[in-house]
């Protein structure tokens, strides 16, 4: 048996850049020295070419990997939750649902302070919607001076790679099951997590 199983691989892209807009916050991976660097941050995918956009602080000290034609790989995470056999009309055992795509890409930095200002006011647009409750503009003067200590860089993507554990391979009433569960658990996770760790 291959790994991991076709039914299990999302080669749709229109779906994978989906999740990448869904679920923008990106763990970017770069290797120096067999020494993993690992960031956070939201990446923006730019229609007009494909590729990801970023910016990253000045003293984050994979800044300095963040150049030109240096390897990183991305991971996009979107929900995921344990599944109970008991929510399925079968007999099965428990298992983990969710969807990840990993991105293999060559990164550049650009240096244009203009260019960055455009790409924070566009990403704040972006991460607005649909409603664009607060408009970032380009006389801001926090942004101003914020410039000087923020990175812009963008990714050229080289390959994509969906994973999508969804109980694709159950019958059809336990695949909905999956998937209804899926949604239930998000939203219950969520909630009891946050008045757990903040209450």
């Amino acid at each position: 048996m291959k790994y991991p199983p076709k039914h299990h691989q999302e080669n749709n892209k229109l779906r994978i850049i989906e999740v990448i807009k869904t679920y923008p916050l990106a763990t970017v991976i770069s290797i120096r020295d067999n020494q993993p660097y690992i960031t956070h941050l939201p990446l923006i995918y730019r229609e007009s070419d494909g590729k990801l956009i970023g910016h990253i602080d000045i003293y984050n000290p994979q800044t300095k990997l963040l150049k030109a034609n240096n390897e990183v790989t991305i991971i996009f995470s979107g929900p995921d939750c344990y599944i109970s056999p008991s929510i399925y009309t079968t007999t099965q055992l428990p298992t983990y649902n969710y969807i990840k795509v990993h991105i293999k890409g060559t990164v550049k930095a650009i240096e244009s302070k203009e260019a960055l200002k455009n790409s924070l006011i566009h990403m704040t647009e972006f991460l607005e919607a649909p409603k664009h409750k607060y408009k970032l503009k380009a006389d801001n003067p926090r942004m101003e001076a914020a410039l000087d200590y923020i990175k812009m860089f963008e990714i050229s993507i080289d390959t994509f790679e969906g994973k999508f554990k969804l109980s694709q391979d159950k019958k059809t009433i336990d695949t909905a099951n999956a998937k209804a569960e899926l949604i239930r658990a998000n939203q219950e996770s969520i909630q009891m997590f946050l008045e757990s760790v903040f209450s």
